[in-house]
């Protein structure tokens, strides 16, 4: 009477009633990874978290998950860069590029990007670890000076134990190249590096994490305050970003994970010899 094959028939009265647990235990998983993320997280990022927490899933699998939940990613499309070749007239690019060292210490980041708090514009510089990607210290200021970038500095140093030969990067902005700046470098014995005139190439690794951060964390029309803003930006940088969050560069795992690997593999070298 109604043209529906028997086949399609029996199989309604077989599995009308029938709900896979797993897969919805699957669903309550991908959404609390989803609202981990601040509702910023694509198929591959809930893939690795849900992984690494110990329950395998694909990006595949995710993907359609993500889409039966009605999830959707806030990453944005890849921008286009402009490329130029003038480097600083005193510091070099020593970098040039290198961005894998083999060890935590050897070369650090450092950039400033800008946020909308409280009616005006704040400004946070970063300290990074290239080993693991891994933001050490940071700082946040109304203003974008060699105060902001000093301070950062300072914390990072100390955070670190005042580790010796590291190698210091960034871009040519006048926060970087101010004397103030480079004093602390050469107090610290700090070498200095510094990228070619406007090539964001030069500043990958910080270029990524400001893009993660703002178009993961940071609200569209930015903050209420700029307590509010550091707050909010302590609980990505530490929480989400250094903890959670699964970074390609690291094979699928967090900042976090790469250094405690490393250090626990030193020390085991160390007894052994």
């Amino acid at each position: 009477m109604f043209n529906v094959n028997r086949s399609s028939y029996r199989y309604w009265v077989n599995h009308k009633d029938t709900i896979d647990l797993a897969n919805e235990q699957l669903k309550v998983q991908v959404n609390q990874a989803f609202e981990l993320s601040n509702s910023s997280a694509g198929a591959r990022s809930i893939a690795g978290i849900l992984t690494n927490e110990g329950t395998k899933l694909s990006r595949y699998r995710a993907a359609k998950l993500m889409k039966k939940l009605g999830l959707h990613s806030s990453q944005p499309p890849h921008p286009r860069y402009t490329k130029a070749t003038k480097p600083h007239r005193v510091i070099p690019n020593t970098l040039n590029r290198e961005f894998s060292p083999t060890q935590p210490n050897q070369i650090w980041r450092g950039d400033v990007t800008y946020i909308w708090a409280g009616q005006h514009w704040a400004y946070l510089a970063v300290v990074m670890d290239l080993f693991s990607r891994k933001p050490v210290r940071w700082a946040i200021s109304r203003s974008p000076d060699s105060e902001l970038t000093v301070r950062a500095l300072k914390m990072a140093y100390e955070t670190r134990g005042q580790p010796a030969d590291v190698m210091f990067h960034s871009d040519q902005g006048c926060h970087y190249t101010s004397l103030k700046f480079r004093q602390t470098l050469w107090r610290y014995r700090i070498k200095q590096s510094m990228s070619l005139r406007g090539n964001c190439w030069d500043n990958a690794p910080m270029e990524r994490f400001f893009r993660s951060l703002k178009t993961e964390w940071v609200p569209k029309l930015g903050y209420r305050s700029l307590a509010e803003a550091k707050c909010s930006i302590v609980e990505y940088i530490i929480g989400y970003y250094s903890q959670t969050r699964p970074h390609q560069f690291n094979g699928g795992v967090s900042p976090n994970v790469v250094e405690a690997r490393y250090w626990n593999t030193s020390q085991n070298v160390a007894s052994f010899t």
